[in-house]
């Protein structure tokens, strides 16, 4: 017979494993559930024969995108066009099928055209493919332990420096096929010296592609200004390049500098490997790592933004991972997030995933049936079309707001920047995320100094009274369904930033108002209010009014600087003033907004 003792054992021994049993199935359904793709989440939603007809349309839409900048951004990397058109056939289709987002659009980007053509400079196209093969497996390995989220640290005036960076890179490494210039030697890759080589060729300068280029330009604008859902850089090749046959003019293209783009797809097969390769090649992947899950993430959010819906980090960057591999393996070159393709997809009326597969499908089809048209594309005319995009990235906005925002954004973005242009693009973005820290250290200690009644961690305090009396708790601003609060407190910088702007945006239905208060925040820097005006943004297209409370004058100045301001916000000084006014505004009653809030 078990002494009691032996029987409480047994019990406690059996609860432990049941516990242990239930704590594992847990993470695993956790951990299932964070990197299920989201085709599937479409899929279980209910997928109709009108979702797969929008999807066709958007996936037709971004693939008329695709089609000339794959081809231009592989040319300027430094490879054959064809390689550009892989990477957005079998990475792309990767990409739809694996990603975290609904929307992402995965292909070659202009982002990687500098790291690109540097590895190719300089270990040939074998080494790029190893390369990508490998950031590839570094980005699976990214995904998995759950380490994207510290890409949203990224401080936001790192994030517009190395973006503007890059645009500036782009845009001269298209300078000669701009004007035709005829170098005597290989273009280097620096910026100084590349200016002075090509000031030496011009000249050299043919009037003929000059012509086409400056006529792609203007047609790419002109289409946007007057009919923003036509493919305007599709439109601008196509005419340029018809013009430019029907001419007969001098200008060098796709076949004569390439020959023709193969009308069938490469066998799949791995680049040699040895220690020696994989060492060589190991710094470059980690540059389109880097590089590549911050471009991806941030397409992500942007998607987020337009759509309302939210992206899985890791689950995104695992599909990028795996996309990189497989167009290595098929010849292409690097895979990531694409901004503008994706933001073409959301308004090109696509539901889910889907969209993405048939725009690589759709990219197949052209390789299959016609591919030899692509030879009589002029290079000054796909360098017309990377020239607007390096425009639309340079940010100019964004860049002339964080200069004027405060000293030390302005530090962290002209290091930034300045680095990446003359220096290197993985320097930048480590000196700029280190001076972005210690920026952030330093506001830190001022803060403490100077509001010493205002910790940065809040700590313990006894219930609010009025004239001795406990305030009671008033449940209607927590329930009511018209008027949310929202209380931020602590420090709310680029490290909070992501969670934060995540928090305000898990709401269901879009109230009539949100109040945010700020009351309890010593510190908001430029990542912060950026992530507090894309919210403000999304609200107002919802009709939503925004009150802020509480903002300290350093706070408001921030805020009011990054585009927080009247008439989309009001400020009020206290969180009840807020709340009355969003409650008047709520029930239909005008409010008059004084001067002061303005």
């Amino acid at each position: 017979m078990q002494s009691p003792f032996r029987r409480s054992y047994l019990i406690v021994d059996a609860f432990v494993n049941m516990w242990m049993v239930m704590a594992a199935k847990t993470r695993l359904s956790t951990f299932v559930e964070l990197f299920t793709p989201k085709l599937v989440t479409v899929l279980r939603e209910g997928y109709g024969i009108d979702d797969l007809k929008a999807d066709a349309m958007a996936g037709l839409t971004v693939a008329i995108v695709a089609l000339p900048l794959s081809m231009a951004i592989a040319i300027a990397s430094g490879v054959t066009p064809d390689r550009g058109l892989y990477a957005s056939i079998f990475g792309g289709f990767m990409v739809s099928v694996l990603g975290g987002s609904r929307f992402q659009i995965g292909g070659p980007a202009g982002a990687f055209i500098v790291l690109v053509a540097a590895t190719v400079a300089q270990d040939g196209v074998d080494g790029l493919i190893l390369a990508t093969m490998l950031s590839g497996l570094i980005l699976v390995a990214i995904g998995f332990l759950r380490l994207g989220t510290f890409i949203k640290y990224i401080p936001y005036p790192v994030t517009v420096g190395f973006t503007s960076g890059i645009a500036v890179i782009i845009f001269s490494s298209q300078i000669s096929e701009v004007l035709g210039l005829t170098l005597a030697g290989k273009e280097p890759g620096p910026i100084i010296p590349k200016l002075e080589v090509l000031a030496h060729a011009l000249p050299t300068l043919n009037p003929s592609a000059m012509a086409i280029a400056t006529l792609g330009i203007a047609t790419i604008l002109v289409v946007r200004r007057f009919r923003p859902l036509w493919p305007a850089f599709l439109i601008a090749v196509a005419s340029t390049s018809a013009l430019a046959w029907l001419l007969g003019l001098p200008v060098e293209t796709i076949g004569t500098r390439f020959g023709s783009i193969p009308n069938s797809l490469p066998a799949p097969h791995l680049p040699g490997l040895s220690l020696d390769k994989v060492m060589h090649a190991l710094p470059p992947a980690l540059a389109f790592a880097l590089l590549g899950g911050i471009e991806s993430l941030l397409s992500a959010v942007v998607a987020d933004s337009m759509s309302g819906r939210r992206h899985r980090s890791n689950c995104e960057l695992v599909a990028q991972g795996v996309a990189n591999i497989v167009a290595a393996l098929f010849g292409g070159m690097c895979v990531t997030g694409t901004i503008a393709r994706t933001v073409t997809n959301v308004r090109a009326g696509a539901r889910g995933p889907i969209s993405g597969i048939l725009h690589s499908a759709f990219l197949l089809l052209f390789i299959l049936v016609a591919a030899p048209l692509a030879s009589y594309i002029p290079l000054s005319a796909l360098a017309a079309v990377l020239a607007v995009v390096s425009w639309n990235m340079a940010g100019r906005h964004e860049f002339a707001t964080l200069v004027r925002a405060s000293p030390g954004d302005a530090l962290v973005l002209l290091t930034t920047f300045l680095l990446v242009v003359f220096r290197d693009l993985t320097e930048g973005i480590l000196v700029g995320f280190g001076i972005g820290a210690l920026l952030f250290i330093h506001r830190m200690a001022q803060a403490v100094e100077v509001e010493a009644g205002l910790p940065l961690v809040e700590a313990d305090r006894p219930d609010p009274e009025s004239d001795g009396i406990l305030t009671p708790y008033e449940t209607a601003l927590a329930t009511d369904p018209d008027v949310i609060v929202y209380r931020i407190s602590g420090a709310f910088f680029f490290g909070a930033s992501a969670r934060i702007a995540a928090a305000l945006d898990r709401t269901g239905r879009p109230p009539k108002a949100y109040v945010i208060d700020f009351s309890a925040v010593p510190v908001l820097d430029s990542t912060a209010a950026a992530a507090i005006e894309g919210f403000v943004d999304r609200a107002s297209r919802h009709g939503t009014s925004i009150y802020v409370s509480g903002a300290r004058p350093a706070i408001r100045h921030v805020l009011l600087t990054h585009g927080v301001r009247p008439p989309r916000v009001r400020f009020k000084p206290t969180l009840s003033g807020a709340v009355a006014s969003a409650r008047r505004h709520a029930a239909g009653d005008a409010e008059e907004v004084p001067a002061a809030a303005i």
